[in-house]
């Protein structure tokens, strides 16, 4: 198995050769595929890999899906009802989740995700660094917001993919949901 280290340094010669223009996208779009085993190594890593990304001229945004989501869901307009239905069914999780999931899965997150994106757009040497994509769990997939903002991808981005590789675009997010070959992306690890 490859350590984390060469897999992100292997992972940012991608993003400084560029992607190849190929059938499926000319959009910079990287993952980097890691053991959900090591969520936690990454996110320890993190902080040094955002300094090596500065020191090597890189203007690095990071974009937390865990602290967006804990914000779209802290500012809902159905958060009074949520939290009303909880308290009378606190052990009910497949209706909590399914009220969050379809919450989310309405545009808020990819609307989050495009503002950022827009606002790297013609910024010299910027890289976004989507982390902490477990919180899509059970919510939605990465594919599926990757998709949606089809065209939107104009400065390097990598996302920190906490999943298992199974072919060149094949993945499965978290280990244990079904491969996913609907990504437009450089895959590297897993």
């Amino acid at each position: 198995m490859s350590s984390l280290k060469n897999d992100f340094d292997e992972l940012m010669d991608r993003v400084r050769i560029g992607r190849e223009l190929t059938h499926a996208s000319f959009e910079p779009i990287y993952y980097l595929v890691f053991s959900p085993q090591q969520i936690l190594q990454v996110k320890r890593e993190l902080p040094a890999w955002r300094a090596k990304l500065r020191n090597d001229g890189w203007d690095v945004t990071r974009f937390s899906i865990a602290d967006t989501i804990a914000d779209l869901f802290a500012t809902a307009p159905l958060r009074k009802l949520w939290l009303g239905a909880d308290r009378q069914s606190p052990l009910h999780w497949k209706r909590t989740n399914e009220a969050l999931a379809n919450f989310l899965s309405q545009g808020a997150l990819q609307a989050k995700l495009a503002a950022t994106l827009a606002t790297l757009e013609g910024r010299k040497n910027a890289i976004l660094l989507v982390t902490d994509l477990e919180a899509l769990h059970p919510y939605l997939r990465i594919g599926t917001i990757e998709s949606s903002l089809e065209g939107k991808f104009r400065v390097p981005t990598v996302f920190l993919y906490p999943g298992l590789r199974t072919g060149k675009t094949r993945l499965k997010f978290l280990g244990f949901y079904h491969e996913d070959g609907n990504y437009r992306s450089v895959h590297v690890g897993g």
